[in-house]
């Protein structure tokens, strides 16, 4: 991200979940009816036309369907962890995220949103023009996780570091390099409670490496004058569950393309496609 703005890639990403939310039910893969009011109204309508036109699916075949299952799936992930009674969320790079607020939260789960202050600071505002405050169930931590120790801030904010937590980090781990990545992981897996877990989507070393291409990960970097957002960090396919375990984690589940569209993709989305090159993870404390 560029020093004086907030993230252009997290408002790209809401447009993406506002558009797929304005599909009637039968059809969207996953919902968010707050998002389209954490984006701009000129980037909301110019992307959001490149989406509706096909544009977006010409440059980058795919990348829409990753992104609205990853949405779903982290969803679905959350609701699990919350039926079976975890007690503190924690979304890291929380960008515009809405789950705090469009999921039953308050009074129930310890939540927090750790952010780059100036995506933060951006987030925050619109969020009181949403609700006309800042809901009490949620507590906002500025942090760069390049720079600053993740577990100093958190604790600092009263994180409790002896309760039942789900760290959710979505679509952050490829901006990020190895020792920033580790420093989270090493966080998690010494700062919460046995049964805690983490999910995060990443992108696979072959398409970082641009052996295997990908037509968006081209478009990423030949834009990231603007976004001032590189990738830097990826992991080899298959090998998500052995990267987890040797960082303290078990129960490690790590799901791709061909998961996205078993799970989501049917009906009338059966046509869509969906992106290979990434994957998202799950591990246990």
């Amino acid at each position: 991200m560029r020093k004086n703005q907030s993230s252009l890639t997290a408002a790209g990403i809401a447009i993406a979940r506002a558009v797929e939310s304005e599909k009637p039910p039968e059809e969207r893969i996953c919902y968010d009816p707050y998002a389209k009011q954490f984006t701009p109204t000129w980037m909301y309508r110019l992307f959001g036309f490149f989406i509706r036109s096909g544009y977006a699916e010409w440059r980058g075949p795919g990348v829409n369907g990753f992104l609205v299952a990853r949405e779903r799936y982290i969803d679905d992930v959350l609701q699990a962890y919350l039926d079976g009674g975890v007690q503190q969320l924690v979304i890291l790079g929380a960008g515009y995220d809405s789950r705090p607020y469009r999921f039953d939260l308050a009074g129930r789960v310890k939540t927090f949103e750790v952010d780059h202050p100036l995506t933060q600071a951006d987030k925050t505002g619109k969020v009181r023009k949403i609700f006309g405050r800042l809901p009490e169930h949620v507590t906002y931590v500025p942090v760069d996780f390049n720079a600053q120790d993740l577990a100093a801030r958190m604790l600092s904010f009263n994180y409790d570091p002896t309760l039942t937590s789900l760290f959710i980090w979505q679509g952050v781990t490829m901006y990020l390099y190895p020792a920033g990545v580790d420093g989270t992981l090493a966080f998690v897996a010494q700062h919460s409670a046995a049964g805690s877990a983490i999910v995060f989507d990443y992108i696979y070393q072959a398409v970082l490496d641009e052996r295997q291409k990908q037509n968006e990960v081209s478009n990423m970097r030949r834009y990231r004058f603007m976004t001032g957002e590189g990738l830097t960090f990826g992991i080899p396919e298959g090998t998500a569950a052995a990267f987890l375990q040797a960082r303290g984690f078990r129960q490690v589940k790590d799901v791709g393309m061909e998961d996205l569209r078993a799970a989501y993709f049917k009906g009338k989305n059966s046509v869509r496609k969906v992106a290979g090159g990434y994957g998202i993870a799950t591990g246990r404390v």
